[in-house]
Parts: C-alpha cells; structure tokens; sequence
C-alpha cells in the first residue's frame, strides 16, 4: 500500500481545467503540474493560455481555445486529452462568469449570459469529459460560497448558477459514481485574491469579508489548490457528490 503523501500524487494522470486562462484556474494549472499531472488547458483567451503553457515543459500541457457555451468546443478539449496524452483522469470545471446587478435592472441577456457560462458550461464540460473518463476518474466543479450564503452585493445571477452548480454535483454523483466509477465533487470558494475580486472596491471587500469570514482575511490560492489536489487525487476515493467550502469559515455563520 502506498503512503499517505502518495496518495496525494497525480503521476501519470491527465487533467482538463477550463477558465485556465486567468485568475484560480491559472493558479489550479500550476497546482496540477507540481502534483505530478500533465494538463489541457482551456479556456476563450488564447494569448494567455499561451502564455501559460510556456512556463512548462512542451510535453506536460497541451491548450486550446474553448467556449464552454458550446457543447461541440467541450467535446473537442476532452478528445484533445485522448489524442495527447491518452487519457483524461481530472476534470477541473472552473470556467465562470460573475457579474453584479441590480435585479430589477438586470436583463434577460445579462441573467442567461451567467447561467449559460456557469451552470450549462460545468454541465456541457462534465458531459464532454464523462464519455470519454475511466472508472477512478475526477470530476472538480468550481462552485461559490454563494451559492450557499448571501451575498453583500446584488448578484441573483451569479448566485443563482452556482447553487444550481452545488445541486448539479450532487446529481451527476449519483449517476456516474457508483455505475461509471466517476467521483464527482465541488469546492466553494469563499473570497481569494483574483481578477474577479479584484473589480470589487477594496475596502468594501475587506469589510464584507472581515464580519462574514471567521478567518477575517481573504484566501490564498494555494489554499484553494490543495483542496483541489485532495478532491482530484486518490486522497479522497471515498468522497462523492459534497461540496466543499472552503471560504474561511464563511459559510458556518
């Protein structure tokens, strides 16, 4: 039997992550490779895939570019995990939106255009990787705190998709589990230092997350990458279908 840290190693195995372009999911790429994965990168903005994929060794990473909106470029970036490296092990679903607006000003175009991103991409990406995964595989799908608490700012799209994301992990656990050996599985960040909070007028965010967060400080992102690791890895075989927050005591208030 394998040690402990053994089983946190991802030797051999193949990743996806979408949204790898900025923000978490650049920081789960890195995470991925350190762990000992090789990785498919996507995600719309090419030229920061790009670069990404240049801090790494030719024959550990592999990009294109992907709209999770369209189940065809979903297909694609699983299959390009099949042609590249043979296999795909992990799915990272990060790619998302957030936006924040008033609901009785928000529009028909606005509410869709997070829901179509957040909760139809994860699913079309999920599908996409789910056809093509081996029993022992890793479903992540990156949800939010909140989608489990109340948010300081008017964001009934954002929050509404990524509620839909925690109940969305919960179902196609139970589908794919226990018939195709597929875990499944979700972390709800709370607030980190990205380019999505960094839209956020600093001191109003110091101040939200200083009276929700029993930690009182935003997250680091390697804190957000080890508890992808776990979920990714044989640390965690026993585990399916939870949501994971991991926010800084946020969501225990």
């Amino acid at each position: 039997m394998s040690g402990i840290i053994d089983r946190f190693r991802l030797n051999g195995r193949v990743a996806v992550v979408t949204g790898a372009s900025s923000g978490l999911g650049v920081g789960f790429a890195r995470a991925l490779v350190d762990a000992g994965a090789r990785v498919v990168l996507g995600a719309r903005r090419e030229e920061q895939l790009h670069a990404l994929a240049s801090e790494f060794a030719t024959d550990l990473v592999r990009t294109r570019r992907t709209d999770v909106t369209d189940p065809q470029d979903c297909a694609a970036l699983a299959e390009l995990a099949i042609t590249e490296f043979g296999r795909l092990d992990i799915l990272v679903n990060n790619a998302g939106v957030g936006t924040a607006v008033p609901a009785l000003r928000e529009t028909p175009d606005e509410f869709r255009g997070v829901i179509d991103v957040n909760l139809m991409g994860t699913y079309w990406m999920a599908q996409a990787a789910a056809r093509v995964m081996q029993p022992g595989s890793s479903i992540v799908n990156i949800a939010s705190v909140l989608g489990l608490i109340k948010s300081y700012a008017p964001q009934a799209a954002y929050a509404s998709s990524k509620a839909a994301v925690v109940g969305l992990t919960r179902d196609l656990s139970q589908q794919w589990s226990g018939r195709k050996g597929i875990r499944v599985n979700a972390i709800a960040p709370g607030y980190f230092e990205s380019e999505m909070t960094a839209t956020i007028p600093g001191d109003q965010l110091a101040a939200f997350v200083e009276q929700t967060a029993t930690l009182k400080r935003l997250g680091c992102q390697h804190e957000l990458d080890t508890a992808l690791i776990f979920l990714a890895s044989d640390a965690s075989t026993y585990i399916t279908g939870v949501t994971l927050p991991v926010d800084g005591g946020m969501s225990g208030h």
